[in-house]
């Protein structure tokens, strides 16, 4: 299973975090958009199918991860 990377995941949980905290479900249609986007991707990331699994997953992808990990582009 591929897994992305660990900035990738912790930009998508900080975008998620602002968004809900901003109450975008009740907002303007495109700031209920770019939650629906937000969520989505990261059901998509975290191989899951709704919010709150994909959510529980990927902090659990991030305990120990390191953002600055550069894994997936340093040479074999």
């Amino acid at each position: 299973m591929l897994m992305a990377h660990p900035a990738v995941l912790a930009d998508l949980l900080e975008q998620y975090k602002t968004l809900h905290a901003l109450n975008a479900e009740e907002g303007g249609p495109e700031a209920r958009q770019r939650l629906d986007d937000i969520s989505y991707t990261l059901c998509i990331a975290t191989s899951t199918r709704d919010i709150g699994a994909a959510l529980t997953a990927a902090r659990h992808q991030l305990t120990g991860a390191r953002p600055e990990d550069d894994s997936l582009t340093a040479d074999a």
